[in-house]
């Protein structure tokens, strides 16, 4: 897209300060006030810096083929299940409700969401957890999907040159999870949001598959949150505004959090690391170690184009696949 001036362009940058001035809480990033990318460039006419991010995230190859990567459930035949993509449309979706709420920028929140989980290996964690163990068994390294979601905007899209990214939107992606809590309430709002989105829909994928009942579900935590998922939506939505707009910062009240760690554990012993999801544990397994090994063995196999050592060249490539290449691949 063009980023030259015209009659309607000229105002634009007025716009929006004025608008943000007039809307934004005094604690939000405001669009203007970005501390840039790393390379310097002209502003465009028509969109701010963190509009710019979100554009060009969604037009990544990374981004297309989330649609094909696990969220739950591996290689689903159901149409309905949750894949990488849906989720973060709906966890973009939510915690953009979360910054309008809070009067934070809506912008930067739309675009860290968009880009936190380009890194995602095939099989969902279970993929990731994979890869961690092999490349750290073969070249001594560690696998951390919101690592590799930064080193594909900085370095691997746009045919290796990277997308420039703000440094807003980079430390967002970076700290969505992980040790480190993000510099922004932007990025604070996506590391919870998140989430708040995975356990509610892998709740519904769950009782889809027939992995769970609803009556299976953690009696003390439904009855505070809400028997289905847009009621717990709704309630944790609404709690963390409450209890961010007082605290200043984005926290959540004490039962609240509570329920939600309670159920999460509950997700992670029954689903994520139960007894049904054990065949589709192995199969991924199996598979991202079998595509790892191979491709030490055989580095010719690699593309051509991919920088690093083959330790980082192979990581890449295994990272990028989506479920169906790699059981392809077999």
């Amino acid at each position: 897209m063009s980023c030259e001036s015209g009659p309607t362009g000229d105002g634009f940058k007025g716009r929006i300060d004025e608008a943000e001035a007039a809307t934004l809480s005094e604690l939000a990033v405001r669009s203007y006030s970005t501390r840039g990318r790393e390379l310097e460039e002209t502003e465009c006419a028509v969109r701010t810096a963190f509009q710019r991010d979100r554009d060009r995230i969604v037009h990544t190859k990374a981004f297309r083929r989330l649609k094909r990567k696990t969220q739950v459930f591996i290689a689903p035949t159901d149409d309905h299940f949750r894949t990488r993509l849906t989720h973060t449309l709906e966890t973009a979706g939510i915690a953009r409700t979360v910054a309008r709420a809070l009067r934070l920028n809506e912008d930067l929140v739309e675009a860290i969401t968009l880009g936190h989980d380009l890194g995602h290996a095939p099989f969902g964690h279970i993929g990731e957890s994979a890869l961690d163990a092999i490349l750290g068994e073969t070249f001594g390294r560690q696998f951390r999907h919101n690592v590799h979601s930064l080193r594909v905007v900085d370095e691997l899209e746009n045919d290796g040159a990277g997308l420039n990214l703000t440094v807003e939107v980079r430390d967002g992606i970076l700290n969505h999870t992980g040790p480190n809590e993000p510099a922004t309430l932007e990025g604070k709002i996506v590391r919870l949001v998140d989430r708040v989105a995975y356990l509610n829909h892998d709740i519904d994928d769950a009782i889809r598959a027939g992995v769970l009942s609803a009556d299976d579900l953690p009696a003390d935590a439904i009855s505070l949150l809400g028997t289905t998922g847009s009621e717990r939506i709704d309630t944790l939505v609404h709690d963390v505004v409450e209890s961010s707009a007082e605290a200043a910062g984005i926290v959540q009240s004490d039962d609240i959090g509570t329920a939600m760690l309670d159920l999460r554990r509950f997700m992670f012993d029954e689903v994520y690391l139960g007894p049904a999801a054990q065949e589709g544990r192995e199969l991924a397994t199996t598979t991202v170690r079998e595509i790892f090994a191979g491709l030490v063995e055989q580095p010719e196999k690699l593309p051509d184009d991919r920088p690093g050592d083959l330790a980082q060249r192979v990581t890449d490539y295994v990272a990028g696949m989506t479920d169906r290449f790699a059981l392809a691949w077999r």
